[in-house]
């Protein structure tokens, strides 16, 4: 049957015994290296449930199995050695390399991100104006689960990003979890001038503290593992309340550590504490943007022709 196949290949398309058996071999190798690949494969998915481990051995084999693929197949079509295929390429490469500069520069990147790894598959990462969780990276690009955006707080927005590679080398790059593992987050509120704000500051710093408190320990030694790759020493990682004022009232923020992943989930416990303990206290007030007359005859402070200035002026006369 071989040669029967032989035999009509050479008369149908008209190529030699020589050529048929390349690609012949070629199959072969192609169909070998394929199923050595879904065997592993099959071998892994057994043993472990873990997403990111399979797709680290999915990536793995497909970089094994390619170039030895690539050297055997090469070996099929050019006994003789690459020497004459890197003669020609050589010849045309000036103008490949200005024609495909954008490939190169995205191949360049792909090394990049696996010599130097600024980020791995699973990290939250923004470059550029994009911002998302790494799903996936390949030879021209990677790709993003978009946060953002529209979408408040870093949530999914579902959209699926792919960026070139090349951008790593030309864009900034912030990852969210790599070496320190926590992110510092702020929390405003805005209480009236008429409220007890150093009560209020009080009660926001317990809120606070009591959420945080096995995320300092966390952070703590996040920063002791960061500090042997980079320079980050973080002396004070407790939550803080800070006190400035506002057109509109007194601002008390509140400064905190939280994961990257639970900032929005975090803001919202906080702020329906805060509102819990509000409500229990009757000299304590949130502030928001309302118009209000303001009579200094009646209402205001003693000394700048309050009330107590009236009456004052009243019994010297």
């Amino acid at each position: 049957m071989l040669d029967q196949a032989g035999s009509w290949l050479q008369t149908t398309l008209g190529i030699s015994r020589e050529t048929e058996n390349r690609i012949l071999y070629t199959l072969v190798v192609v169909l070998a290296l394929w199923a050595i690949q879904r065997i592993v494969l099959g071998l892994v998915w057994r043993r472990t449930h873990s997403a990111r481990l399979r797709y680290r051995w999915q990536k793995a084999t497909t970089y094994v199995t390619t170039p030895i693929g690539i050297l055997i197949v090469g070996k099929i079509w050019f006994p003789q050695g690459f020497k004459d295929l890197a003669t020609y390429l050589g010849l045309v490469s000036a103008g490949i390399a200005i024609a495909l500069k954008d490939i190169f520069l995205n191949l360049a990147g792909w090394i990049f991100i696996i010599w130097r790894r600024p980020f791995a598959v699973g990290d939250r990462i923004q470059i550029g104006e994009h911002a998302g969780d790494v799903i996936d990276v390949r030879v021209f690009q990677f790709t993003l689960n978009e946060i953002g955006n529209w979408v408040d707080a870093d949530q999914s927005t579902g959209r699926i990003i792919h960026v070139p590679n090349g951008k790593v080398i030309t864009d900034v790059i912030a990852n969210y979890g790599e070496g320190f593992e926590y992110i510092w987050h702020e929390i405003p509120v805005l209480v009236t001038y008429e409220s007890n704000w150093e009560k209020a500051k009080q009660l926001l710093l317990d809120i606070v503290r009591r959420d945080s408190e096995e995320i300092v320990k966390a952070a703590e030694q996040s920063v002791k593992e960061s500090s042997r790759k980079f320079m980050i020493f973080y002396t004070n990682l407790t939550p803080t309340v800070y006190t400035s004022v506002s057109e509109d009232g007194v601002l008390l923020t509140i400064r905190y550590l939280c994961e990257p992943r639970k900032r929005r989930v975090t803001e919202q416990l906080i702020w329906e504490d805060i509102l819990r303990e509000f409500a229990k206290h009757d000299d304590i007030d949130l502030a928001y943007r309302t118009t209000r007359s303001f009579h200094n005859r009646t209402e205001g402070k003693s000394g700048t022709g309050g009330p107590a200035d009236l009456r004052a002026q009243a019994s010297m006369e």
